[in-house]
């Protein structure tokens, strides 16, 4: 194997999965061991880290690469953590390699991004480039649940004059994502023996009323809110759970919602929307019976603002790398850059893999891009001066 493939096999084959805020346990659970392996790794190679302690277990894990003509500094972030491996059909943390693809649980997300980020930044430090920007490497925590990791990173504003964030981006550029908001709504009845229902009040029915109320604002938000490169808007109800027992009317019903946000829109308004099409639906007592928590995660777009002079860097080295013309273009998903850009850093998103091939049961990477990428995160370090006039 070469570096960045072994070093890859190496990351698969440490578990670093995002609990993904469940009550777990056990040695599989959160980035302790990829962050240990990651800071031996470049102790190896003569390089100094630095923890940053966001909770207890998971640390980012910072590696400078300081450039002695530097006009800019480049911020790099990938994500340790990995989804679940519920309904994986293949061993998740043994990597296999097949026709020159590597197969394991974050093999595509986004530990082939991590794999190319570390070598190129080991590289500069061996090689010392003149005339290359400097850079950070941040691999950061809990990309998979809440941006814990990023979201700290985002507080050293003015520190980066760009970022960029691995994600499987099958080696285009991304300049835009839509954002994501997550919610939990609680309707609350009155249990009783379910021979006599009309003693209580069924939860489940009322929250039936919610459900249809927030399908039609779905659809009233893809037809009215919608951005020129993201397309629309979304609301989907992704979870619902109540009741007791098939014999006790329900006193409780929960449900869980993910809105996806485009540039310009404020999350708290993306609520407050949907909390006023629930109330127009219900009665005021039904409104009454019902409880919202606060969004638990509340991810902001990326609007493709401060980056084209990066993003035609990025492009040409890309085309010099692969030999093909890169397409630049607006994601579904959310990445790291959402809380970055925010707080006023320019980014964008770029790494090997396809995303269509993340959080399958049988993961993925063409080994070839995650070669390219590395090549390509070094040679465009090795020009990014140019960022600053």
């Amino acid at each position: 194997m070469d570096e960045v493939v072994k070093l890859l096999a190496d990351l698969v084959s440490i578990p670093s999965v995002n609990p993904m805020g469940e009550d777990v346990s056990g040695s599989e659970y959160l980035e302790t061991a990829t962050t240990a392996y990651l800071e031996r790794w470049f102790s190896d190679r003569g390089i100094e880290t630095v923890r940053d302690r966001i909770a207890p277990g998971r640390d980012n894990l910072i590696v400078r690469f300081d450039s002695t003509r530097s006009q800019s500094t480049i911020l790099f972030d990938a994500h340790q953590d990995t989804v679940p491996v519920n309904g994986m059909t293949i061993d998740p943390f043994t990597p296999r390699i097949e026709q020159g693809v590597m197969y394991g649980r974050g093999s595509c997300d986004v530990k082939g991004g991590l794999a190319a980020m570390a070598v190129a930044v080991a590289r500069l430090h061996r090689e010392r480039p003149s005339g290359a920007a400097s850079v950070v490497l941040a691999c950061t925590v809990d990309e998979e649940f809440t941006h814990l990791g990023s979201s700290r990173l985002a507080e050293n504003q003015g520190l980066f004059d760009l970022a960029i964030v691995a994600e499987p981006t099958r080696l285009n550029v991304v300049h835009s994502h839509k954002g994501a908001i997550r919610w939990k709504i609680h309707a609350h009845g009155v249990a009783c023996h379910s021979s006599t229902p009309r003693l209580g009040s069924n939860a489940i029915y009322l929250m039936a009323k919610v459900v249809a109320a927030l399908r039609d604002h779905a659809d009233a938000i893809e037809r009215t809110i919608v951005d020129p490169i993201l397309g629309p808007a979304t609301l989907s109800v992704g979870r619902i759970e109540g009741g007791r027992s098939v014999n006790v009317v329900p006193d409780r019903c929960s449900i869980e919602i993910d809105r996806r946000a485009i540039p310009g829109e404020n999350p708290d308004r993306c609520v407050e929307l949907a909390r006023s099409a629930i109330r127009e639906a219900l009665t005021a007592e039904e409104f009454q019976a019902l409880s919202f928590d606060p969004p638990w995660i509340s991810l902001p777009p990326l609007a493709p603002v401060g980056t084209d002079r990066a993003a035609a860097i990025l492009t040409k080295t890309i085309e010099r790398v692969t030999g093909r013309t890169p397409s630049v273009e607006g994601a579904p998903y959310g990445t790291d850059a959402g809380p970055l850009s925010a707080a006023g850093t320019p980014c964008l998103v770029f790494g090997p893999g396809d995303i269509a091939r993340a959080h399958t049961k049988n993961e993925s990477i063409e080994l070839d891009q995650v070669r390219a990428a590395s090549e390509i995160y070094y040679q465009f370090i090795c020009e990014s001066n140019r960022l600053i006039d």
